[in-house]
């Protein structure tokens, strides 16, 4: 199925795929909700979807396409933020207007139909650059939480005083921290009195970088 609101587009798009003899134009559409309703009636093997189109945009329908459909993204928007969005859904492929020419869409297409993914190098990127920033902020996740084990262990610390020390790092007030643990403000600040004997310090900006390992 061919998802553009451009007549010109679909009809040059389903014209060059209606040449390939191994594939089959089962439908067009214009805008997303008539994409997922003909994707619910003919359960196309791949969607060519457009992102900016009238009614409903290629983004906010993917998730009620992805049941029927294997998504090609296929669109002139090539922004970080949409190609991950996109990815994120549940999208397969994502080419951009201009950087691939007929036979790798028909590779594309192809490979998409197979189970495989398709990305156009600007696609391929984001998808790396997205790859990389998990993986350092998963290690930093792990880092910070190594941190706060070696203090919990060095400080001695209970664990309800670790998890008081946990809410003041977020920025919460005495009675915003009782609010969450269910606790009085009396109590929170018995254990702030506490906590501040165990590890030394006397403030509570202090308190939260000892806990982030930040001094």
């Amino acid at each position: 199925m061919v998802v553009d609101d451009n007549p010109i587009v679909r009809a040059a798009l389903s014209g060059y795929l209606e040449l390939c003899a191994d594939l089959c134009v089962s439908a067009q559409a214009a805008d997303g909700r008539e994409a997922v309703a003909l994707a619910r009636r003919d359960r196309p093997t791949v969607t060519l979807l457009d992102y900016r189109m009238p009614v409903a945009d290629g983004l906010s329908v993917l998730g009620e396409l992805i049941p029927h459909t294997r998504v090609l993204v296929l669109t002139s928007d090539a922004s970080p933020d949409l190609i991950t969005g996109m990815l994120r859904g549940g999208a397969c492929g994502y080419l951009v207007h201009g950087a691939f020419d007929p036979p790798e869409l028909y590779r594309a297409v192809v490979a998409v139909a197979a189970g495989h993914g398709w990305l156009s190098p600007v696609a391929a990127a984001v998808a790396a650059a997205t790859v990389r920033e998990h993986a350092e902020h998963e290690r930093a996740r792990r880092d910070l939480a190594e941190r706060q084990r070696l203090t919990r262990s060095r400080f001695g610390l209970t664990r309800r005083e670790q998890e008081v020390l946990a809410q003041l790092a977020q920025g919460l007030s005495n009675a915003a921290i009782a609010h969450r643990l269910m606790l009085t403000e009396k109590t929170v600040k018995n254990h702030l009195q506490h906590i501040f004997a165990k590890l030394g310090v006397t403030r509570r900006t202090e308190a939260v970088a000892v806990w982030t390992g930040q001094r």
